[in-house]
């Protein structure tokens, strides 16, 4: 791998682009929250109290709620009111370290240094790099696998310094191994993270290098690298390495055409979109929440209905296919499937359930308006059987940015409330609707009437 002269072409790329990370939250414990207020709101702080606090909470917690709050800390997109707390994260780990039940792990380490890099904190960074380095000396593949999961770790926080320094160790242990499984680990790295910060075209020259090595590139590189120029706009460079990947053997699926779905929405391009969905369909490639999530988080008119779900309408498909403009009308009745309808639901003589996990919020509407169409067709014939209890499930909100808060949930007691739907949440679990299942038929039958 030349180091010099792809070395000073990334750093020379790297005062040209930018992207923000699209990476969620991690969700915050109760427990973990009023840690950290205490230490937000307390006046006067010195480093001596905060060390204080953080061996006081370190005690007192159990292993998922220590690990848990400095989860939260090194996020790559920490937007909460902690965000500025991030500093914590370090002194946190090092309490942590130091605990009986504490397992070494080379993921949360690279998080915690890229956060520290992040931060301008270079010295502290570096003691955190040559403890792993000292720990791990001799065991190759351990050490390149931490290297790569610290260029994984820089990549997500958007951090091209940590990126190429990351890049640098990764080469020199690359260049001095005979070992096939550090070279391909390390391309697979660089190839990956250089598409995470929008340097694709320097991607693609590694990748070639890759082959030109007859070390075979999988297909995580081939994703990496077409959802990189996708997520730039670059559509026909996109297109052209999905090509390269048909030809080199690996199939189109469903991971990598919702990542296309992505890319063209972000760019509003609806009517490649449609283009796309009918690709999929031609190719058998099925559909999956995350094809609703990729659609509908980038279809302009279902975000403005749900932007204000106070009085949300239209409670109907004929009514939101009426609310739509043509290219979008077209777009979601293209992706309106119901297989995915149909994993989403279970019905048995006892119950009939609707499990909304893994949805956002474009895809729960659209699901929801989808059931109660199905569920009228299935009213109209006669040897339908009615479930003693009927249950839409939400979720309490745990993986929420928000810890508690679904979204989710808020969307379907407001769809409830206008509808004066018989769902009600469950008084045992609060993170599902249920309804007595004659009730329930009686009043879908009411509305379908009207």
């Amino acid at each position: 791998m030349a180091t010099t002269s792809i070395g000073l072409r990334l750093s020379a790329a790297a005062h040209h682009r930018h992207r923000s990370c699209n990476c969620i939250n991690a969700a915050l414990s109760k427990q973990g929250e009023r840690f950290l207020t205490s230490i937000a709101t307390t006046t006067n702080n010195n480093p001596a109290t905060t060390i204080r606090s953080i061996r006081k909470f370190i005690s007192s917690s159990s292993k998922s709620v220590a690990l848990d709050a400095i989860s939260h800390l090194v996020s790559p997109n920490n937007n909460s009111s902690f965000s500025r707390l991030s500093y914590l994260a370090f002194p946190l780990y090092m309490e942590i370290s130091k605990t009986t039940w504490f397992d070494w792990n080379a993921k949360l380490i690279a998080d915690v240094i890229a956060s520290l890099y992040k931060h301008q904190r270079f010295d502290e960074a570096q003691m955190l790099i040559l403890e792993v380095e000292t720990k791990l000396a001799g065991r190759e593949r351990d050490l390149c696998n931490f290297y790569c999961n610290l260029m994984d770790s820089h990549s997500k926080n958007q951090s091209k310094e940590g990126v190429f320094d990351a890049y640098g160790r990764i080469n020199q242990l690359f260049s001095y191994s005979s070992s096939v499984y550090i070279k391909k680990r390390s391309y697979e790295s660089i190839i990956g993270s250089l598409s995470v910060i929008d340097l694709p075209c320097e991607a693609e020259d590694l990748m070639v290098e890759m082959k030109n090595k007859r070390i075979r590139p999988s297909v995580f590189e081939y994703r990496s690298l077409s959802y990189a120029y996708g997520r730039l706009g670059l559509f026909d460079d996109m297109k052209r390495v999905i090509g390269l990947m048909e030809d080199d053997g690996f199939e189109l699926d469903v991971v990598l055409s919702n990542m296309v779905l992505s890319s063209f929405g972000s760019h509003n391009e609806l009517m490649e979109m449609v283009s796309w969905l009918q690709r999929m369909r031609k190719s058998k490639i099925p559909f999956s929440i995350r094809t609703y999530n990729s659609v509908l988080n980038h279809c302009p008119t279902v975000r403005s209905i749900l932007q204000q779900p106070k009085g949300i309408k239209p409670t109907s498909l004929e009514q939101l296919f009426q609310d739509l403009n043509h290219d979008e009308s077209k777009l979601v009745q293209e992706l309106v499937e119901p297989s995915v309808l149909a994993e989403s639901m279970e019905l048995t003589s006892s119950e009939l359930k609707l499990d909304l996990h893994g949805m956002h919020l474009g895809s729960a509407y659209l699901i929801m308006l989808q059931w109660f169409q199905e569920l009228r067709v299935r009213c109209a014939t006669k040897d339908y059987t009615i479930p003693h209890k009927v249950t839409v499930v939400c979720g309490v909100g745990k993986h929420s940015v928000v810890r508690g808060e679904s979204p989710v949930k808020g969307l379907v007691k407001e769809m409830m409330l206008q509808m004066k739907s018989p769902l009600k949440v469950d008084r045992k679990n609060i993170g599902c609707f249920v309804a007595h299942g004659k009730v329930f038929m009686n009043w879908l039958s009411e509305i379908s009437s009207t």
